[in-house]
């Protein structure tokens, strides 16, 4: 076993630390700070940005030099530290997924980011900076050996292939963006709210507090999305399904095999005419949420396929509505609920304008209850909810009371017959 380090470009990632210290220390006491800097001469403020400049550079040094990495037979091991010494230990066969991603100051300096979804982590551990190369040899090493080939084999195995699903045209992921409700929000409040406070207040620093993070919101849930999603491509490989994405930032991601635990297809009111869908995703311990950012239903249910083999999704005629009763629970919004189980999944709808169907094979519901409230008692209906692995709840609502009974049952027993047959959770075996 030989120990490794990082990429050498590392350090000026970790030099910030003291000059985040020191903007922290600004922003909290600002009048105090300005008057600080105007006690001291000229001489005094060089120095000490002098001193700021080299304490950066001499933290980001050491704390890159006293950073080792380590693949060994069973696991990954990172040594960190400067003071106290911290040693992770990252087993190999608790492995979901491995992902590649490259900023673009990254991307300009020839660097890469490993970020590692492990079971039963909370966030995911990461491998920052590696060379291009080194990160993709390193990747295949570690899905290679997670798949439990020996350590000799590994090294040789290389990058698993991929064959190509579906391919997210910029045009297409701009024009559903634009027919996305919640940026025009965003914009309108932004435009508003800060007009309102302005003849209420005459306080600039009031209207800019308001109007900025607004702005900022309608950006991120539009400009940001296309930033971020742009040409989305989806691959499937041995080792799971690959996406790639990304216009200024470049990531890499794996959708683990088995990991699965719901699928939930989004259609806004505005794609219903063009037939365009969002797939999106619960992985159980893993960061991974989007699947297909847009795409017509057919191309969107064939990638669902191959996360979920054997799965066909249900159509709107397929989902059976709650009774007309339910309508003095839940007025209006009640017929957006709908229910359909399949020999594979429990799929339930929500949403009367932006209809959410979720799938949830039977094999990951971890349990099943029923909730009915005084009202919902008194009308004859009840709920019936499902809980997964991924610590998420899928919601049957407003089911007639004997047909929720008997779904409690029903369901508890598909569910112990799938987790029964159902293929392990593993590497490089579908």
């Amino acid at each position: 076993m030989s120990e490794r380090r990082l990429h050498p470009v590392t350090p000026l990632r970790r030099a910030w630390a003291p000059f985040a210290v020191l903007v922290g220390w600004a922003v909290h006491d600002p009048n105090g700070t300005q008057q600080r800097l105007s006690e001291l001469t000229t001489t005094a403020l060089l120095l000490g940005c002098a001193a700021v400049v080299l304490g950066g550079a001499a933290y980001g040094f050491l704390s890159w030099w006293f950073t080792h990495f380590a693949v060994t037979d069973s696991e990954l091991r990172v040594r960190t530290g400067l003071i106290f010494r911290r040693t992770a230990h990252i087993r190999l066969d608790r492995l979901q997924a491995v992902d590649v991603t490259r900023p673009l100051l990254a991307r300009v300096a020839g660097v890469a980011k490993l970020k590692l979804d492990v079971v039963g982590a909370d966030k995911k551990d990461e491998l920052a900076y590696l060379g291009e190369r080194e990160a993709a040899e390193l990747r295949a090493e570690l899905l290679a050996r997670a798949a439990g080939f020996a350590p000799e084999e590994a090294r040789e195995v290389g990058e698993a292939p991929v064959r190509g699903l579906l391919h997210v045209q910029p045009r297409m992921l701009a024009v559903s963006l634009m027919l996305t409700g919640a940026p025009w929000a965003m914009l309108v409040a932004a435009v508003v709210v800060p007009a309102f406070l302005w003849f209420a207040t005459h306080n600039l620093w009031t209207v800019l507090a308001t109007g900025l993070p607004m702005l900022g919101g309608a950006f991120a849930s539009s400009g940001g999305r296309f930033i971020t999603e742009y040409d989305w491509t989806v691959g499937e490989s041995p080792d799971g399904l690959r996406i790639d994405h990304g216009l200024l930032d470049k990531a890499h991601e794996t959708v683990p095999p088995g990991r699965v635990q719901t699928v939930h297809v989004v259609q806004p009111l505005l794609w219903r005419r063009r037939g365009w869908v969002r797939v999106e995703l619960d992985v159980a311990g893993s960061a991974n949420s989007v699947l297909v950012p847009v795409a017509p239903r057919e191309l969107a249910e064939a990638v669902i396929g191959r996360v979920l083999p054997g799965t066909r999704v249900p159509g709107a005629d397929e989902l059976s509505r709650p009774p007309t009763r339910a309508a003095w629970c839940v007025p209006l919004w009640w017929k957006g609920y709908g229910l359909a189980v399949t020999d594979t999944v429990f799929a339930a709808r929500r949403g009367r304008f932006k209809r959410r169907l979720s799938l949830v094979p039977h094999a990951k519901v971890q349990s099943v209850r029923l909730s009915q409230g005084p009202w919902q008692r008194y009308q004859g209906v009840a709920d019936v909810r499902v809980d997964t692995g991924a610590d998420k709840t899928v919601t049957a609502r407003l089911r007639p009371t004997a047909e929720a009974a008997a779904l409690l049952q029903s369901q508890a027993d598909r569910s112990r017959t799938s987790r029964r047959e159902a293929r392990p959770d593993r590497w490089m075996t579908q």
